[in-house]
């Protein structure tokens, strides 16, 4: 594992559980992307892992947004190359992580603002502490969300309360996300990364080759009318089905035992 500053992880039982440690709250700079970046890489490309999990160092942020330091920097200086490149580097992370064939789950124990919230949009799975606060505050300083949150969002939710989120910049509470679709479970503050934990072990029990086929079908059908979407499921299930692992989950219910999946 490289050498990182504010990003770490751990592996158990084929979860990986990557946090994110810049203290005071989180906050992504280019340095805490980069790095995420690279152990975004690692995690997926390393086959003793087969579910990600990324939640926030400390106790009060998942990530309380981007380094506004750096888009301050960025502003004053009117560096539009680097706000572009700004941009492009986190988009891709973020969308790295949308596509990967491995599940990710956000584990939200905290505020999930700005650039953590589009960070935990672009997870598949988000758990949420109930006293977490979620929300795009871009707009309050004369900006937009531009690492995916004026897309993922209303993909997410309805496309008018999105638009609301948005332009308002305010927050949302836990509950208030629960009810909109925008993440799957709250659990008490304490019990966020146990949580996640839980349900990453349930995944990792499954093929892993099924359930990236599921990912991939998902995200391909995305925008798609339904009779293209079903295209695309097609081919994966018409692909998997030549598995040792599709054989194998079909014998071991004919035959009234758990499966013994070898991810092949």
């Amino acid at each position: 594992m490289a050498d990182r500053q504010f990003i770490r992880y751990t592996i158990e039982d084929r979860v990986a559980t990557l946090v994110i440690d810049h203290p005071p709250a989180n906050a992504l700079n280019r340095q805490t992307v980069t790095e995420l970046d690279s152990a975004v890489d690692e995690l997926l490309a390393n086959a003793d892992v087969k579910v990600v999990i990324i939640t926030g160092g400390g106790q009060i942020a998942f990530v309380a947004g981007a380094d506004i330091g750096e888009i301050n920097a960025l502003v004053k200086a009117q560096d539009a190359a680097g706000a572009k490149a700004m941009i492009e580097l986190g988009q891709g992370v973020f969308t790295k992580i949308e596509n990967a064939h491995k599940p990710v789950i956000a584990a939200i124990n905290g505020f999930c603002l700005g650039g953590g919230l589009e960070l935990a949009m672009a997870c598949h799975i988000r758990i949420c502490g109930d006293r977490a606060r979620l929300g795009q505050p871009e707009m309050n300083l004369g900006i937009i969300p531009g690492w995916g949150g004026t897309q993922r969002l209303p993909r997410l939710i309805s496309k008018g309360k999105a638009i609301e989120i948005i332009l308002t910049g305010d927050q949302i509470t836990a509950q208030e996300a629960k009810a909109l679709g925008l993440v799957n479970l709250v659990v008490p503050g304490d019990a966020v990364l146990r949580q996640a934990k839980g349900l990453a072990s349930k995944l990792a029990a499954k093929s892993a080759v099924a359930m990236a086929a599921a990912l991939k079908a998902v995200n391909a059908g995305q925008g798609l009318p339904v009779v293209e979407g079903l295209t695309k499921e097609r081919d994966q299930f018409v692909t998997l089905s030549g598995s040792e692992d599709t054989r194998e989950g079909v014998s071991a219910f004919l035959e009234k035992r758990q499966p013994q999946f070898k991810d092949k």
